[in-house]
């Protein structure tokens, strides 16, 4: 197990950190079969380069990702739009990139979103404190407010209901 951060690779910082990412089933599969579409290595970085030295976030962000997303209303990549006789103006038909850490924020909003207790998605994401959790990682979607506002008000219509006819008598 070996951890990787802007090129650079060393052991992980605990104990905690070497132990297994729980991934779901599907995903398993997608890595095995890529795995073997290698020669199915042992060792090295699952995501290598054609040295088997461990890819750069980085690169593949400026290189893959954000050309895909940051395209110009007129349907060309923003560094393709220099040709053109307007100004280039990023679509919004595609999604705005948020970050590495937007996968996992993702991962824990959807996790307590399905009701999986904060300490199990602390135990999945492997921080050492719950609060990191709870305080960076999960959020509270816009559809979970205003579920929980209908709640309530079912709630007090009721017990307003239910006083209302106790009143009468």
């Amino acid at each position: 197990m070996r951890s990787v951060w802007e090129s650079i690779t060393s052991e992980p910082k605990t104990r905690k950190s070497k132990a297994p990412v729980p991934v779901i089933s599907p995903l398993q599969r997608l890595l095995d079969q890529f795995r073997l579409s290698l020669g199915n290595p042992a060792t090295g970085p699952i995501f290598g380069t054609m040295k088997r030295t461990p890819l750069s976030l980085n690169n593949v962000l400026n290189r893959q990702i954000l050309p895909v997303l940051n395209v110009c209303v007129c349907g060309k990549a923003e560094d393709e739009n220099e040709k053109e006789d307007h100004k280039y103006e990023r679509s919004t038909h595609r999604p705005e990139w948020h970050g590495w850490h937007a996968f996992r924020r993702g991962l824990a909003t959807n996790l307590h979103d399905l009701g999986v207790a904060d300490k199990t998605i602390q135990a999945i994401l492997r921080h050492a404190n719950v609060a990191v959790t709870q305080n960076s990682y999960i959020r509270t979607l816009d559809s979970q407010s205003i579920a929980t506002m209908r709640q309530l008000e079912s709630l007090v219509d009721v017990k307003l209901l239910s006083a209302d006819s106790r009143s009468k008598f």
